[in-house]
């Protein structure tokens, strides 16, 4: 790794830098941009490729082309909205300069602030969550609407230019540049965008917690020290000791997020009364949504003396339970015959299991339809690959044998263990 600017460059970028950013983008894979050019592609001439990058960015030639939209589904049927693709060589610019400046500004981050964050997780976020819903009565659960189309690139560029000495002064002539690259969208039209950071691009993830660490969570310091909250990105929550301080805390963000150029939410943003055995009141709204948890009164048990009792504790939401059931369904395991069981464990179990870990931390029998409903394909795939086992009577027994004999085949058989028949 260099550690002197090279001769007739305007800054000084460890080519080091470059190839680390490269293994990052290369791990997480991707889709194309504008330019068609796949991982695979760009690996042909992987030297000289990553020289034009590092050569172009510590020149200051770089421009970065347009990133490419696509349109997808937003979760609970709220309409579509837009990932922005870089190519690949704009990817390992942008990764390099996110590798670079989150180094620089990961001190200045609140301890509140889960997202994107080395070393902390989304469940990081969700157990501090379950833990303020016992000692505060009331959660303001905040949606900032169309916050990566909405930020503003001035406001942007002056937080990360408070980061940035004159060594690293690259990067905020980068982020700039990042900022204004035209967006090509799928009829092959362009636009300049006037606010906002990609989401999707590889750089806007530590954009964003920079933005929200002064737009939001400085404030919330300064303006309601005693009041605490989790912040996943543009995701937030915060706990309230009484309705008049959450309304009060509602109202004063509100005003804050016009202030930087957001806008709550009007029909998302919601205050919830975290009803339990201790909390017997009235209120309309008593659940929320949280990284795919929902927090809601649910009954439990005292370990120690076995008494039931209601407590506002999460589980796997309904949503990210429907979102599930339509990836395995697109996985189409009844049809594909051609292959065996072993093969099918090696193909779903790792997302399986992933799914296991995360939802599964808490409340995790939530899950058990999800996971039955894989058995049920795995019968039917069953019954169409062998025609002995036409007769579900047959089939099952089938089950019984393969279970018994293999218990740890499938990740979800740790779950379960029986097979429900769905129609």
């Amino acid at each position: 790794m260099e550690t002197s600017k090279p001769e007739g460059k305007s800054f000084d970028i460890p080519k080091g830098l470059i190839w680390d950013a490269y293994q990052v983008v290369r791990k997480n894979n991707g889709a194309p941009g504008v330019d068609g050019v796949t991982i695979e592609e760009f690996e042909k001439d992987l030297k000289n490729n990553l020289y034009r990058v590092w050569n172009r960015l510590s020149s200051g030639t770089y421009f970065p082309p347009a990133v490419k939209a696509v349109w997808i589904p937003k979760p609970h049927g709220g309409g579509q909205r837009m990932l922005g693709i870089p190519t690949i060589a704009d990817r390992v610019a942008q990764t390099a300069a996110a590798m670079a400046l989150g180094v620089r500004v990961e001190k200045v981050f609140h301890q509140d602030s889960y997202g994107y964050r080395r070393g902390r997780s989304p469940l990081d976020a969700v157990e501090v969550c379950r833990r303020r819903c016992w000692e505060r009565d009331w959660v303001l659960e905040l949606d900032i609407q169309n916050f990566f189309g909405s930020c503003g690139h001035e406001l942007i560029v002056k937080a990360v230019r408070a980061h940035c000495d004159a060594d690293c002064r690259w990067i905020v002539l980068y982020v700039r540049r990042w900022l204004t690259a035209p967006i090509q969208y799928p009829d092959g039209t362009r636009s300049a965008p006037e606010a906002g950071t990609p989401q999707g691009a590889a750089i806007s993830p530590v954009l964003a917690n920079l933005f929200m660490t002064y737009a939001f969570d400085a404030w919330m310091d300064r303006e309601f020290p005693a009041v605490r909250f989790e912040r996943y990105c543009d995701d937030i929550v915060v706990h309230c000791s009484t309705e008049r301080q959450a309304r009060a805390v509602w109202a004063a963000v509100g005003e804050r997020m016009v202030e930087v150029g957001l806008r709550l939410h009007p029909d998302k943003t919601r205050l919830v009364y975290c009803k339990d055995s201790n909390r017997r009141g009235q209120f309309d709204a008593v659940s929320f949504t949280f990284l795919g948890f929902t927090w809601q009164p649910r009954s439990a048990k005292n370990r120690r003396t076995g008494q039931r009792y209601t407590s506002f504790a999460p589980a796997m939401s309904k949503d990210a339970l429907r979102a599930k059931g339509v990836q395995i369904r697109s996985w189409r395991i009844h049809r594909r015959t051609a292959t065996d069981l072993v093969d099918l464990a090696q193909g779903i179990n790792p997302r399986v299991r992933g799914w296991m870990n995360y939802y599964g931390t808490y409340e995790p029998w939530e899950m058990r339809p999800l996971l039955m409903r894989i058995n049920a394909y795995l019968m039917r795939w069953a019954r169409k690959k062998y025609k002995r086992l036409k007769s579900y009577t047959r089939a099952f027994r089938w089950w019984q044998r393969v279970t018994e004999r293999d218990p740890k085949l499938f990740a979800h058989w740790a779950w379960t263990t029986q097979f429900l028949r769905v129609g």
